[in-house]
């Protein structure tokens, strides 16, 4: 027993799930380390807080269109080729980044890194469709998903001491050289994944993506995306400002709140991916669910408070958020068809990216700053997040028949082999 279990993945399974996380880790890092880069770049660039902040929305915004384009030629390539094209791709972007002398250029590099830097993950997801089974991409994505919780642990204070000891271009001289290293070992030890190249399409680029955005299934996916990015890009753009502004903590205790924060995320992240695999992904995201909104709930009302408090509330919050994070995933890759599964995630991906770029707006509406620096308004925006939870539990219960009832027809006409027959049990 003690064997099969140590035997889940194999050598070569390990590499991928190590090369795909520490790829996202990189991506992820680079949108992470601006924002403890924020006060140097208003004082030497000679900027506005608007003007920083379309920095950061333009990398999303490019990122979500770049998507929509790359969806209907996302399942005609060897999906390494792919990842290889549009990696090299971001790492030019940060380069230009660490070589950018004034503002414009640091946006127009902003840009370019978005363009394809917000292709990458939906094409990781799709190797990950392609080559785990149903039953096994809670831990995968468990895995992976972790990447983001290490950027938040290593982005605040690697940034800042890199950004006060050599300067902010120095970042992502960092970013830059660590992804070559990695890009490499990817083109050299990675296999080519042509098996959805098998499958004969006569569609073009444009059909494929318009096939793809009107499949009923997969708009209600995209619906849901909509939804789970809502709560979480609205909140966090806030985070700093309510922490220091509302709760009392000094912005010396930011980078400890994070980075234990994310240290716990990065502990549990595995244990919740095993746990959507062995409970079901819908189950375990109705429990990420719950425990959100009740710590949305809380948190949202809170005044000032202990550090310590702050820091338990936020593993708690984010243990939450990591489940609907990861569940989700799990589920949603799923519901595309082989041939689809690069378009899918494309667009996936594109509606994850926009959709956080419109929520983080619509907060900025919500909450206001009194005279006195506190955020009014706070609560009302739990309200709304916790709302767009609930509707999101919701689509994910009809997504979640969808695949339950996909897997019962391939079982019934015997596509699927025995051993994939479990995923019923745990879809």
């Amino acid at each position: 027993m003690k064997q099969k279990q140590a035997s889940v993945f194999t050598r070569y399974e390990v590499f991928i799930i190590a090369i795909l996380a520490i790829i996202q880790f990189t991506v992820i890092l680079d949108f992470m380390v601006l924002s403890p880069l924020g006060a140097i770049l208003l004082k030497e660039l000679n900027i506005n807080t608007s003007q920083f902040g379309l920095v950061v929305s333009a990398y999303a915004f490019s990122a979500g269109i770049s998507g929509l384009f790359a969806a209907g030629f996302a399942d005609k390539f060897d999906r390494k080729k792919l990842l290889m094209f549009f990696y090299i791709g971001f790492l030019a972007g940060t380069v230009l980044c660490a070589l950018a002398p004034t503002y414009q250029f640091l946006l127009i590099a902003r840009i370019i890194t978005g363009i394809f830097g917000g292709v990458i993950s939906s094409v990781s997801f799709a190797i990950i469709t392609d080559l785990f089974k149903l039953e096994l991409r809670g831990r995968v994505m468990g895995f992976v998903q972790t990447a983001f919780a290490a950027s938040q642990v290593l982005g605040i204070p690697v940034g800042l001491s890199l950004a006060n000891n050599f300067g902010w271009h120095s970042c992502f001289w960092m970013i830059a050289i660590f992804g070559t290293i990695v890009g490499l070992v990817m083109y050299i030890y990675m296999k080519p994944i042509k098996g959805h190249l098998q499958i004969k399409s006569d569609r073009n680029a444009l059909q494929h993506l318009g096939k793809t955005i009107s499949h009923p299934a997969y708009l209600r996916a995209f619906l849901g995306t909509t939804l789970l990015a809502t709560g979480g890009f609205m909140l966090m753009p806030f985070g700093s400002a309510f922490s220091t502004n509302n709760l009392g903590l000094k912005m010396s205790q930011l980078p400890l709140l994070y980075g234990i924060t994310g240290a716990f995320s990065i502990f549990f992240g595995p244990i919740i991916g095993k746990l959507s695999d062995k409970i079901g992904k819908y189950r375990m995201f109705l429990i990420g669910t719950i425990i959100s909104i009740a710590m949305v709930a809380i948190y949202t009302q809170l005044g000032i408070t202990p550090l310590w408090l702050c820091i338990m509330l936020n593993v708690i919050l984010f243990v939450g958020i990591s489940s609907r994070m990861i569940s989700s995933s799990a589920l949603i890759s799923a519901i595309p068809e082989p041939q689809d599964r690069g378009a899918f995630m494309s667009v996936n991906s594109s509606v994850q990216q926009i959709s956080g770029g419109i929520a983080s707006a619509i907060a900025g509406v919500i909450v206001v700053q009194s005279s006195s620096g506190m955020l009014e308004r706070y609560d009302i925006l739990g309200f709304v997040v916790m709302g767009s939870m609930i509707v999101a539990a919701f689509l994910m219960y009809l997504l979640d028949r969808y695949v339950r009832k996909k897997l019962r027809i391939q079982q019934m006409t015997e596509v699927v082999p025995d051993e994939d027959k479990v995923a019923l049990k745990t879809a």
